[in-house]
């Protein structure tokens, strides 16, 4: 049994010998200029391929904005937030809303979110009118909130885009940052 194991290991001593390693040099090219110029020419390209696949939005002052379809997405998003104190929800009809936006909302997510907003940032107050983007090509309407809670901790954003027809196409909440990211987001 010794033997057999002796000679095992002296045929996988054998068998890991290392092989030889060839190296060759490949000659390099003096001018690298053309190289560098494609590069560039790429990255132009890649660029402006990007750009046709972002949309603009143009930030524009809250006075400046419809009057009705500023007071629509704010008394919309208010009703949202509410529902956390009252712990009842009048669903959106097809007049405020896109069925995108109506199917998504559901008892169950309200009350979900709704519990945890609780526990962490108290009673909802009311929300603040920050900023207001508008997209010229899809006559789309950001409406940056800031939701005003009882507890200071709270420093949440209530985010209601209003399309063409003066109806809400999505509603977003996230925690508070200053700015509205790169003003860019991809279609």
């Amino acid at each position: 049994m010794k033997k057999l194991a002796f000679i095992l290991f002296i045929a996988l001593f054998i068998s890991c010998k290392s092989k030889k390693i060839v190296t060759t040099q490949i000659p390099i090219e003096t001018s690298t200029q053309e190289t560098e110029e494609t590069i560039d020419e790429a990255k132009e390209e890649e660029e402006l391929e990007a750009d046709k696949d972002k949309v603009h939005f143009i930030k524009t002052l809250p006075r400046a904005v419809n009057v009705a379809q500023k007071r629509k997405a704010y008394d919309l998003g208010k009703r949202i937030l509410m529902t956390c104190n009252t712990s009842t929800f009048k669903p959106f009809t097809t007049s405020e809303a896109t069925n995108s936006v109506i199917n998504n909302i559901t008892i169950d997510k309200l009350s979900k979110i709704c519990n945890r907003y609780r526990r962490y940032y108290g009673t909802f107050n009311d929300i603040e009118l920050v900023e207001v983007f508008k997209n010229p090509e899809t006559q789309t309407t950001i409406y940056r909130y800031k939701a005003l809670y009882s507890k200071a901790v709270a420093n949440k954003e209530l985010r209601m885009t209003m399309n063409a027809a003066n109806k809400v196409s999505s509603i977003k909440t996230m925690d508070w940052q200053n700015e509205f990211y790169k003003l860019e987001t991809t279609k």
